[in-house]
Parts: C-alpha cells; sequence; structure tokens
C-alpha cells in the first residue's frame, strides 16, 4: 500500500514552479489524484513518475537535436535554440563519425556532414560547442561505437574552458546493443563493444557523478518497425544486459544504476504509449530491487528521454506534421518523460530549418506554460483504460476479463 505520509514529506521538500496550481477558471488542483491507498508518485515501483512532485517542480528538460555540416554551422544552430529557450543540448553526428572514419576517409564520400555533425578531432568539438558554458548546458551526444573517445573529446573542450569534470551534466548514448538489432551503426564485434560500455560507466560513476553513462534506446527499433510492446521489451532487455555486463566487471550496481537513462519513442496511439511508459519504471523497478539487488532508491527509477516519431512525419502536406508531433509530445509530458526532442514539420523533406526547429521548440513551450497537464503527476492514472493498457503485458485480455473489442 502507498505510504501517503512519506509521499507527502519528499513532495514537501520539492521545490516549487509556482506558488498556486489551478485551473484557468481558478479552481485548485491537487499534486495527485486518487483513492486512499492507491499509488503515488515518487514511490516503488513509481509507475506513476519517479519524483513526488514530479512538473510542480521541474519541467522536463527541452533537449532539441541537432547537427549539420561543419562544427561551426551546428554551432550556430545550437545558440539559435538555445536563445529560444531550450534548455539543452541534444548532437546528432553524421554518418562518418557514427562509424569512426574521418571525413577524409574515402568511405565517407558523399556522407560528410549530412545527416550530422561531422566531428573528427578535439579542434572540432571544441569549434563546436565555442561560447557555450558547458558547466551550465546539458548535452546529450548521439552516439554508439565510438562513445568512448567522443566523450574524452567532450571532457577535454570543457577542461580547456574551466569547466570541472564534475560539474559536466548530460547523456551518452552509448548503447551498442540496439545497433545490432535496429540502426546497424556498430564496428565491432558485440563482447568487445558491451566491454567498452561497461568501461565508460566506470569511468563516468568515478569521474563525471552528473553524467548519464548509457542511454538505453528503444527509438531506434521502434522506428525500424517494432511495436510499443517490442519496443519496450528489447530496450528493458538492453539495459538489463548493461546491468549484468557491469557487475560481471565488478561494480556495485548502486555506483552505476543510478546514472543509467533511457530513450523512448513518442508515437502515434496516443494511450498506448503513455502505458508504455508507465510500464516501463514499473518493471524496471521490480527487477532493479528483486533480480539484481539494488538498495539505493534512485537505482529502481527509470528515467528517460522522449522523442517524437520520426517514421510518423509525411513529405505530403508537411504542415500536418505539427500535429502529429503535438500528439506524441504530450503523450511523453503525461507519460512522465524527464526530456523531451520534438521533431520538426518538414524533416521528412531535408534537415530541418530554422523556422521549423523553433516551432518544434515552441510546440513543448506551448504545452508547459498553456495545457495546464504539468500541474497534476500523472493525470490520466485511474483511468480503466490507461491502467488495463499498462497492465496489458501480464496476460492476454481475455484472461483478464477485459472485453476484446
Amino acid at each position: 500500500m502507498a505510504d501517503r505520509a512519506t509521499w507527502q514529506e519528499a513532495y514537501d521538500r520539492s521545490p516549487r514552479r509556482a506558488t498556486r496550481f489551478e485551473t484557468m477558471s481558478g479552481v485548485p488542483l491537487a499534486p495527485v489524484y486518487g483513492p486512499e491507498g492507491a499509488e503515488l508518485p515518487g514511490q516503488f515501483p513509481y509507475t506513476r513518475g519517479p519524483y513526488a512532485s514530479m512538473y510542480r517542480s521541474r519541467l522536463w528538460t527541452m533537449r532539441q537535436f541537432a547537427g549539420f555540416g561543419t562544427a561551426a554551422d551546428t554551432n550556430e544552430r545550437f545558440k539559435e535554440l538555445l536563445r529560444a529557450g531550450g534548455d539543452g543540448l541534444s548532437t546528432a553526428f553524421d554518418m562518418p563519425t557514427l562509424l569512426g572514419r574521418d571525413s577524409d576517409d574515402p568511405l565517407a564520400k558523399g556522407e560528410v556532414g549530412r545527416a550530422g555533425v561531422a566531428v573528427d578531432t578535439l579542434a572540432d568539438m571544441e569549434r563546436l560547442f565555442a561560447d557555450i558554458d558547458l558547466g551550465q548546458v546539458s548535452t546529450s551526444m548521439t552516439i554508439n561505437s565510438p562513445a568512448a573517445p567522443v566523450l574524452a573529446m567532450y571532457v577535454g573542450v570543457a577542461e580547456r574552458t574551466g569547466v570541472e569534470r564534475a560539474r559536466l551534466s548530460g547523456t551518452l548514448q552509448n548503447d551498442i546493443l540496439k545497433e545490432y538489432q535496429a540502426q546497424k551503426e556498430y564496428v565491432f564485434p558485440p563482447r568487445p563493444s558491451v566491454r567498452l560500455v561497461t568501461d565508460v560507466i566506470r569511468f563516468c560513476a568515478a569521474e563525471l557523478p552528473r553524467w548519464h553513462p548509457v542511454s538505453v534506446s528503444g527509438y531506434h527499433i521502434r522506428e525500424a518497425g517494432s511495436t510499443a510492446a517490442q519496443e519496450l521489451a528489447f530496450t528493458l532487455a538492453n539495459g538489463f544486459a548493461y546491468v549484468e555486463a557491469a557487475l560481471a566487471d565488478g561494480l556495485d550496481v548502486d555506483a552505476f544504476a543510478p546514472r543509467l537513462s533511457f530513450f523512448f519513442n513518442a508515437h502515434s496511439d496516443f494511450f498506448e504509449e503513455i502505458a508504455k511508459y508507465r510500464a516501463a519504471r514499473r518493471i524496471w523497478a521490480r527487477w532493479m530491487r528483486d533480480r539484481y539487488g539494488a538498495r539505493d532508491g534512485r537505482s529502481t527509477q527509470l528515467r528517460f528521454h522522449t522523442q517524437t516519431a520520426g517514421v510518423s512525419l509525411t513529405a505530403q502536406q508537411p504542415e500536418v506534421n505539427l500535429v502529429r508531433v503535438a500528439i506524441e509530445a504530450l503523450a511523453g509530458v503525461l507519460g512522465g518523460t524527464q526530456s523531451l526532442h520534438t521533431d520538426a514539420f518538414d524533416e521528412a523533406l531535408a534537415l530541418p530549418t530554422e523556422h521549423a526547429a523553433r516551432l518544434a521548440l515552441r510546440t513543448q513551450q506551448v504545452i508547459a506554460e498553456e495545457s495546464g497537464v504539468v500541474h497534476v503527476a500523472d493525470p490520466l492514472g485511474g483511468s480503466w483504460f490507461v491502467e488495463e493498457l499498462t497492465d496489458v503485458s501480464r496476460a492476454p485480455a481475455k484472461d483478464r476479463g477485459g472485453v476484446p473489442q
């Protein structure tokens, strides 16, 4: 049974973004709703969210994905996104960089700077983040096979600009298993690749206390054609594999698990996506406690980034993509995401224009500041439909008393 007194203590300790939360008509809103004994946010197994106060304390990080051409080109886009109100950066690297090849490699011909930014050297990394305070901004880097040297370059840039390692915050994707399953940008065989992942986990646990060394990514699995249930299954299985690899390498589960993070797709089936996130938190919490012996509550809290579904966008009538993205982003927010990227409406045609990237960010800002959905934790919790979808992996509907249509 939920411990209401413990939840209240945690809620009272949390900061507030406002002194009063109410509807547009002035109706006061409680931080969470449900009957006595109902599960509460911030309490194991975290179905309703990892934090007691959720968005009342802090909104999700609005982390827009950007990267194209040279490091200097992407640096200008980063600055534009920050000026527009974004509070986190997400770096897209080009195909040669993702495969660990220099831009002048013959195999890189025609791909340099096309689907992301080209980074070959420490000097490129310095240009990429020129005039950006790495101690103040959270940075995500979507890279896997060459993740270790790219992280080393980022740390090098920080130190050259006077930012201590302990101040760096952000996420390294570093999820090699999903490369074999979906994205296919691997360089080395699976076993040595996983060893590199665990080496980065060990380094970050010792040197970068605010850094997420792995972002276990279901996004690419979903974009490759999986269902929501398959995305969830593969992603959690990969996460557990990294936990087991780190344990086998001698690390204590509570020394690294609190900094593991996840990356999910927000697709167009609104309620199924919300249920997927709720189920993910529940499954991760129970496995981490019961199977791997985690004692630190943070090790059992699944925290995740969300990106709207690129595969759902169409080149025909691209403005309609604005509607698709808004619905998908809302699902991510109602599911309790910790950071969010909204796709630009013209991405099915080319790299996003500055105008489209700004509108994508504005979509998040409207949800956060104008919709009111951030005032209550898990506002769809208790919905018979949402709770049924959250439990759907347990047994077929006919065995649970559900009524198939």
